[in-house]
Order: structure tokens, then C-alpha cells, then sequence
């Protein structure tokens, strides 16, 4: 359904904010006008009514999503007040409430808090106040005391002197995603490293139709298809060379069938095959996505850098000529490429003075182009992408870093 009037959402973006960006950014830029207060928070603007709850199911990188109900130019605490007791709908019982302050400026929420549950007392409502020593309700809080559903967690946003007054509608589902990575029924660290929420944003950065046929040729134990099929693809394949991989994704995807409401017009299909022969099984221009984490190099012990860089340009090389073959023209691949430093206490960075300490690789990709994920408009202030320009990602402490590459098959 759609509002004749704008209406604006906020995202709490997550760890690697530039990622998350880019992700809502490939959802939803035909939809609205989106913008980024900080490394925290993008606000997105559209005259589309969002289905928070949906929408949060499917974004690896996004905390929270909500709805702006009003905007205060200067802080003044009885107009705040004010217009926070407007977002109270309270039902039967005890009516819980939460607040969350995203900024830089000075906030009490104490004072905030202690005023709105006497504003809600004096009305005859019951309530109860969750109060959390950091500044901000984590998604396990607001989850636990179900303030999207039978409370409110009221949330403001500070963009300079503007002050925005909202309510969360949604926050991730860390239980289902957790449940889904560490409860299938195979799951080793050879083939079940790729992350759910990492999956989620492939996929999403591809942003396939849900009739799109999607590949992942280094499907592992499934995690994209997995993800892909919880978004609502209709076809997806899978290979992998190894005999134990393909076993264990085909069980793990019968197992999601199992436990999670798929359509069951929804089709999968994996086979044992080496990536350099994908054409020998699949079609010309069969594909409309290839969404994938290839081999990302050895993960343990001393390791020679430069043999294992011309190792995995060579698979990589080999394999993305391959996916010319079988991806139709203008077919998109989002694939991850290995970052690598020889020290795993090196934190990995894009600041001038540490590039020397990462090792790039650099496949040969003849018929695809790079596309960057964002418009430079949308780059937060410290950006976490690449010398390509595309984007980086992990956390402090680790050897091996993800390139995340989005490429377009050249139309000739």
C-alpha cells in the first residue's frame, strides 16, 4: 500500500555501517530518497508504506528500523515530552517503555524517562520503564521486553540541531539467525564459515528478483542458498567440488524446508562440479546472479603470501571466466575477494598509513566491469572501502579480510 504523504524511516546501521548502507541503499533506491545522519543512523524518506518487520528479516546489516513521527528544532523538555507521550498506545496490563538516544549532543534519558512514565501515571496508565546503562536499548532488550509488539521504544535522533522523535517498528531477528548458523544439521569450518548476515547482504547488494536463477558455485553448506531461499527466490543452484559440501548443503536445505515456512514452489538444486566447468552442466547466459564466497586461502598457520595471492588470482581468474559463460549480459556477480596481512594482530584498515600491510588480489575479469555500490553522496566520513573503491569486510584481528566485489557482465 502506499501514503499519499512522505514518511520517514530510520535504520540503525550495524558494525561495518558503510556495508549496511550500500544494502538499503540496493533495496530501496527506487523507492525514496535516502540519507545518513552518522555512522549510526540513515534516514530514509518515500511515500511507500515499509513492512518493518519483512524488511528486517531480509537485511544482514541493519539493527533497527523505524518511523519519524516528529521533528523538534531546539530541545526544549516539555515540547519533548510532549510529542513522545503522542507515540504511547498502550493495551491491557503493565505497558512497557524504552528509550534510546542516538547522537552526539548531551541527552539525559533519565530525566526524559523518568518524565514520560510520570506523564503516562497521571493518564491512569500502568507502566513500566526498561532502562539500560548504555545510551541505547540493545536488539536482545528490546527483543526480551517485546517493546515492538506489546510496548514502545521510543527513540531520538540528533542531526545537528535537529532533533527527530521516533519508535522502533522492528529490530533483528539475532535469535533466527543464530538458530539458522549454529542449529543446521552441518555445519564444519571448511564449509560453513560465510556468515548468515554476510549472505543476506551478498544477496541483497545483487538484489535479484524473487524469479531471478541464482548460482552460488562455491555453495559450501548452503548459507547463500539458504538465504536466498528465505528471501523468496523461486530458483536456486548450487555446486561445489567437494563431495561432503554438496551433501552437507543438500541436508541443510531440506532442513530449512522443514523448519521455516518456504513456498514450496521454490526450487533448489546443487551438484558436485569444479567451478572451471560450470559450462559443461549449465547453459549459456543461463544465470541471472552468482552470488558466492569462493576459497578465501589458508586460514591457520605461517603462510607465504605471495604464493598463496598467485594461487587464489589464478581459481579466481579461471573461475570468473566461467561465470561469463553461464551469466547472461548484464547479469551481476557479488562475490567476496581475500584481503590478506601477514600478521593476524594487524587491524585491518583503509587509512593511508596501513595499506602497505594488506595484500589486494587482482583476478583477471575481462568481461565484467566493477560497479561500486554507493554514490559518493551516500560515503559516511570515514568510509570503510578499498583502493578499488568497493567494500571491506571484518573486525579487528583477523588474518583474512572480505573484498566485497560487485561486478556487471559487459553487454557486447
Amino acid at each position: 500500500m502506499t501514503s499519499t504523504n512522505k514518511q520517514k524511516y530510520f535504520f540503525i546501521l550495524g558494525s561495518n555501517p558503510t556495508i549496511s548502507i550500500a544494502e538499503i541503499f540496493a533495496l530501496l533506491k527506487n523507492d525514496g530518497l535516502l540519507s545518513v545522519i552518522d555512522n549510526e543512523v540513515a534516514i530514509f524518506e518515500t511515500e511507500k508504506d515499509i513492512d518493518a518487520k519483512r524488511l528486517i528479516k531480509i537485511l544482514g546489516g541493519t539493527i533497527k528500523i523505524g518511523l519519524i513521527y516528529a521533528q523538534l528544532s531546539a530541545v526544549n523538555q516539555k515540547a519533548l515530552i510532549e510529542k513522545s507521550s503522542e507515540l504511547f498506545t498502550p493495551g491491557e496490563g503493565k505497558f512497557k517503555f524504552g528509550i534510546s538516544y542516538y547522537g552526539k549532543e548531551k541527552f539525559n534519558s533519565k530525566v526524559i524517562g523518568m518524565e514520560l512514565k510520570s506523564s503516562l501515571k497521571r493518564k491512569g496508565v500502568s507502566c513500566r520503564w526498561v532502562i539500560s546503562k548504555e545510551k541505547t536499548l540493545s536488539s536482545v532488550v528490546v527483543t526480551q521486553n517485546k517493546l515492538c509488539d506489546k510496548g514502545a521504544e521510543i527513540v531520538y535522533l540528533q542531526n545537528g540541531k535537529n532533533l527527530y522523535i521516533a519508535k522502533t517498528l522492528a529490530v533483528q531477528a539475532f535469535k533466527e539467525l543464530s538458530y539458522r548458523d549454529y542449529h543446521r544439521p552441518n555445519r564444519d569450518s571448511q564449509s560453513g564459515m560465510l556468515p548468515p548476515k554476510l549472505a543476506q547482504i551478498m544477496i541483497n547488494l545483487s538484489n535479484p528478483n524473487n524469479e531471478a536463477k541464482l548460482l552460488d558455485p562455491f555453495c559450501g553448506s548452503g548459507t547463500v542458498l539458504m538465504e536466498a531461499l528465505l528471501r523468496g527466490s523461486q530458483n536456486v543452484f548450487g555446486t561445489d567440488v567437494s563431495t561432503k559440501a554438496v551433501n552437507d548443503c543438500i541436508a541443510n536445505l531440506n532442513w530449512l524446508l522443514q523448519k521455516f515456512a518456504i513456498d514450496p514452489n521454490q526450487n533448489f538444486e546443487v551438484k558436485k562440479q569444479d567451478v572451471t566447468e560450470l559450462s559443461k552442466i549449465f547453459p549459456n547466459n543461463f544465470f541471472d546472479v552468482i552470488v558466492t564466497e569462493p576459497f578465501l586461502g589458508p586460514q591457520r598457520g605461517n603462510q607465504d603470501v605471495k604464493k598463496i595471492k598467485i594461487e587464489l588470482e589464478n581459481l579466481y581468474s579461471n573461475a570468473i571466466k566461467e561465470f561469463s559463460k553461464v551469466l547472461r549480459p548484464e547479469g551481476t556477480v557479488v562475490m567476496l575477494w581475500p584481503v590478506l596481512t601477514t600478521n593476524r594482530n594487524k587491524q585491518i584498515t583503509n587509512s593511508k598509513s596501513r595499506k602497505t600491510e594488506l595484500t589486494y588480489i587482482t583476478p583477471q575479469y575481462p568481461d565484467f566491469k566493477i560497479v561500486q555500490a554507493l554514490p559518493e553522496i551516500l560515503f559516511p566520513r570515514n568510509p570503510e572501502l578499498t583502493h578499488r573503491s568497493t567494500l571491506l569486510y571484518g573486525r579487528e584481528g583477523q588474518r583474512v579480510w572480505r573484498e566485497i566485489i560487485i561486478m556487471k557482465k559487459i553487454k557486447k
